[in-house]
């Protein structure tokens, strides 16, 4: 059986529950309003024993998780079978992206013992995949790689046998960043481009296209034995001939593993949902991606980054070798 968790580490102090979680976006007019949820997109309210035991975890410890800070639709599911992520360097991230819900403002110091708590808690879990994300950390010199680093190398002595996925920032302007954290060897490296090209101004305005891709590429050059994987979202107003081209470029870094979901709207201060993409042309994109050379592709409407990566990277591992022997 693989449990994997998802656990944002920190603890808000007082003063910071009353704060905006989005002032960048307090004064802005509401975005249009998002179409109606088609029924593909609904799900049930968590009720389960398994949802609640995961909970109590997370509130008898005062972590936060990264589900419930990104709103995000699989929890329930994720929490019944303990899946969740771990969300390191603080609750408050540098850029503000107008899709993302994870609060916007200036980060408070690291936590220096954090990585050792991280590895401590996988290792009581008895975790044999998971997964490692954090805020983006502009205002760290290194972008937060250190603190990945040290993070990994916790998990790897507390618990041995637990691989480790990481998905990180991009690391943008922070030079041997990169490099730093691909020494480490995790398992899989997850950096998501999250749109296409031509919606970053709107979308992802911190961030650059073309950084992504080469971000990706260079982790294989560093070592092409780690995983790579990528993820995007739809229903933003993109064209279906610009996500193919997206796969196009992702296969030019190498990438061997994309992710494709529906853009599900925060708060009506975030980017519209422009349209939901229908099941059979989330069943297109899988098939299209598949034959331009994934070794593993997910594309639904409630797929996200995270969701059944410990299962996803033993698909990955069987289809490298599947490929391996073929050739």
């Amino acid at each position: 059986m693989v449990f994997m968790v998802t656990i944002l580490d920190s603890r808000l102090p007082a003063a910071e529950k009353s704060r905006l979680r989005h002032p960048e976006k307090a004064h802005r007019p509401d975005a249009v309003a998002s179409p109606p949820k088609p029924d593909w997109i609904r799900v049930k309210a968590p009720v389960s024993k398994g949802y609640f035991e995961t909970r109590e975890i997370a509130r008898e410890n005062r972590l936060v998780t990264v589900c419930e800070e990104a709103g995000c639709p699989n929890i329930g599911g994720c929490w019944e079978k303990k899946h969740a992520t771990f969300m390191i360097m603080g609750g408050i991230c540098t850029r503000a992206c107008s899709f993302c819900n994870v609060a916007t403002g200036m980060p408070h110091a690291l936590d220096e013992s954090e990585p050792k708590s991280v590895g401590r808690a996988v290792a009581k879990m008895g975790l044999n995949h998971v997964v490692v994300t954090s805020v983006d950390r502009d205002d760290l010199a290194d972008g937060g790689a250190e603190h990945f680093v040290r993070t990994i190398r916790a998990i790897r002595a507390a618990a041995p046998g637990t691989t480790i996925e990481i998905l990180t920032p991009d690391f943008l302007r922070k030079p041997g960043a990169l490099e730093r954290v691909v020494e480490a060897k995790p398992d899989v490296f997850n950096h998501n481009l999250e749109t296409v090209p031509s919606k970053y101004l709107t979308v992802r305005p911190g961030a650059r296209y073309f950084h992504s891709i080469r971000l990706l590429q260079r982790v294989k050059e560093l070592d092409p034995t780690i995983f790579t994987k990528s993820g995007i979202m739809v229903g933003l107003g993109e064209e279906r001939n610009e996500v193919l081209q997206l796969m196009d470029d992702l296969r030019t870094a190498d990438v061997d593993f994309l992710t494709i979901g529906q853009y599900l709207q925060p708060t009506k201060k975030h980017h519209a949902v422009i349209r939901y993409v229908t099941p059979d042309e989330f069943g297109s994109f899988e098939k299209v991606a598949l034959t331009k050379g994934f070794l593993v592709v997910s594309a639904s409407p409630l797929t996200r980054s995270s969701h059944h990566a410990g299962e996803d990277f033993e698909r990955l591992k069987a289809a490298r070798l599947a490929r391996q022997s073929a050739a």
